[in-house]
């Protein structure tokens, strides 16, 4: 009855269209409940990275009305905090469907409660929304995008005026404000027209320029400007800059995947328009079979995210994983960071902690701080934000396939860094080398790390419970050994604290509360689990490592570390 209660709130709204209402009051007299439950049971969470939500009636599905909510307590929040300031926000929005109807409605909210705001006027990539908010003087901004999400979903991430994506306190009082929205009627949707003004090509020239002055080795692209490469933007926003950035640093052979070319939210060539997915880069690779490229590269609908593929020892294209590149593309900055004489000591990089402690070791080799946050791109740019001024960013990343090179974006960018990965290319190509064997040189001098994912998809409210009740029991019976190694440490990342288990002492740890678990075994083994903060999943991260006494055992080592992988899967009921 409380769920009946709740959509006949909406259906006794002024401002609810007669469409929805029609289909709420057939979900009402339907037999079956389960859809008005799924629709009704809960408010579509506004967390700390915004919304995101399967599209729909009601107020567990992503619609005007729940972006008009999210948006009219952002709105509230923007005018206490900046009260007597001129405020402006950046709008941008991915080819999902919806997603420009979305962004139109965010853009009307806030002109209707005061605020200008500066709108991109067709589909933009996330970082260039990043790079807006700071080129523009915005104090906020938002990007209608459910990142690599099914075609289902939709999301509304906000931002905040450096750029990155609202951390504490303000992601605590914007939340506040939001939830205070109780109802419908009380949003402004009539837009004020003279407070929206579009922006477009002179951003991405701005865009663009910045991510050329990071160029490090416009020597080597000149050499290698026919480096042959494949790209693909999987019917998304990659499409509108990656060409023009590659070309721009120079390269000439640039081959596009032509049906996945054209902007579609229903993505129809792939089953999840996600890099990290094999099936999402097979069209790519075809294309990279059949002209002999040199590097695939491939970027989901809202371009913050890249995958890649190479030609392995084989002449066979192998796709790399998140770690694997975020290893290739640090291991590089940095040596030609130090090659071109630019490191003085008060440099840094910022990894996630379920990313490779591979890169930990490369930090090491070359004098540079690490510094680990936890899992999410905003964690990273609260570290650049707090050291602004005393020491330089040079990169970051985190193993979903999410690398930001400088510091004059606050978010993941696919854009630079597909620029930058292939500068690495044309620079390894340029050294008689290709990036998988620049790989296993890498693996050769720090260690060669093995890291894999598995998650668990549990959908709806039964899931969510499901879920949590795996956390309780992982957090009350950690498991005694893993892969045939003693776990000797267990990290609690919601209860701030880190476990000896053989003295059974505890001591604290300096991150925020998240719910996070790490198990480290004797072996230098790192086993991490945690809910997926944006889509029904538990994931497991597996990282397994060992030395590698020399090449010729490269494959063997690999083999015998994906045993111990599976072992350890085993042992964990997966």
């Amino acid at each position: 009855m409380e769920v009946v209660d709740k959509a006949k709130k909406w259906l006794s709204s002024q401002k609810v269209d007669q469409e929805t209402k029609n289909a709420i009051q057939s979900m009402i007299d339907s037999s079956d409940p389960g859809e008005l439950t799924e629709c009704f049971y809960k408010d579509l969470e506004f967390g700390t990275g915004g919304l995101r939500g399967i599209m729909g009636y009601g107020s567990n599905r992503m619609n005007k009305y729940t972006v008009g909510m999210a948006t009219q307590g952002l709105a509230n929040y923007l005018n206490k905090n900046f009260a007597g300031e001129e405020i402006s926000v950046a709008i941008a929005h991915d080819s999902r469907n919806n997603s420009r109807f979305f962004a139109e409605t965010t853009a009307a909210v806030f002109s209707a409660n005061g605020i200008k705001v500066y709108l991109f006027e067709e589909l933009r990539p996330t970082p260039e929304l990043s790079f807006a908010i700071r080129h523009l003087g915005c104090k906020s901004g938002v990007v209608l995008t459910a990142s690599h999400n099914p075609k289902e979903y939709n999301g509304y991430k906000a931002y905040w005026d450096d750029g990155a994506q609202i951390v504490p306190p303000h992601d605590k009082n914007v939340i506040t404000e939001v939830s205070n929205i109780q109802s419908i009627d009380e949003v402004k949707f009539d837009a004020n027209q003279e407070l929206i003004a579009p922006i477009g090509k002179e951003i991405d020239d701005a865009y663009l320029d910045m991510i050329k002055s990071l160029s490090l080795s416009p020597d080597a692209i000149a050499r290698e400007k026919d480096l042959k490469i494949v790209f693909s933007g999987i019917h998304g926003t990659g499409s509108t800059l990656v060409p023009s950035i590659l070309k721009k640093f120079g390269f000439e052979n640039v081959n596009q995947v032509e049906e996945q070319i054209k902007p579609d939210g229903n993505f129809p060539t792939v089953v999840y328009p996600n890099p990290e997915e094999a099936e999402a880069l097979s069209l790519a690779l075809k294309k990279a079979e059949s002209i002999d490229a040199d590097l695939v590269m491939a970027t989901d609908p809202d371009s913050d995210r890249v995958g890649i593929a190479v030609k392995n020892d084989k002449g066979a294209f192998q796709l790399m994983n998140g770690n694997q590149t975020g290893s290739l593309l640090l291991y590089y900055l940095l040596r030609k960071w130090k090659d071109n004489g630019k490191l003085t000591g008060k440099e840094y990089v910022v990894k996630t902690i379920v990313t490779t402690d591979l890169i930990s070791a490369i930090a090491k080799h070359y004098g540079v701080t690490l510094y680990n946050t936890l899992t999410g791109f905003k964690y990273i740019a609260e570290v650049i934000r707090d050291l602004e001024g005393k020491e330089k960013f040079i990169g970051g990343g985190e193993e979903s396939y999410g690398y930001l090179i400088g510091d004059s974006v606050r978010d993941k960018d696919a854009i630079a860094s597909c620029a930058m990965i292939a500068e690495m290319a044309a620079w390894a190509k340029s050294e008689g080398t290709n990036l998988y064997e620049l790989l296993q040189q890498i693996h050769l001098q720090f260690g060669l790390y093995q890291e894999s994912l598995k998650s668990l998809t549990k959908k709806g409210k039964s899931g969510a419970e499901e879920i949590n009740e795996m956390m309780v029991q992982f957090r009350q019976s950690p498991p005694a050994t893993l892969g045939g190694s003693e776990v000797i440490t267990l990290i609690d990342y919601k209860l701030g604290e880190q476990k000896d288990l053989k003295s059974g002492k505890s001591s604290k740890i300096d991150f925020p509360s998240s719910n996070v678990l790490q198990f480290m075994t004797a072996d230098g083994s790192k086993i991490s689990v945690r809910p997926s903060g944006t889509e029904p999943k538990i994931k497991f991260y597996f990282s397994v490592n060992t030395k590698l006494a020399e090449l010729q055992q490269y494959d063997q080592t690999i083999a015998s570390l994906n045993e111990k992988t599976k072992k350890i899967m085993e042992e964990l009921g997966l």
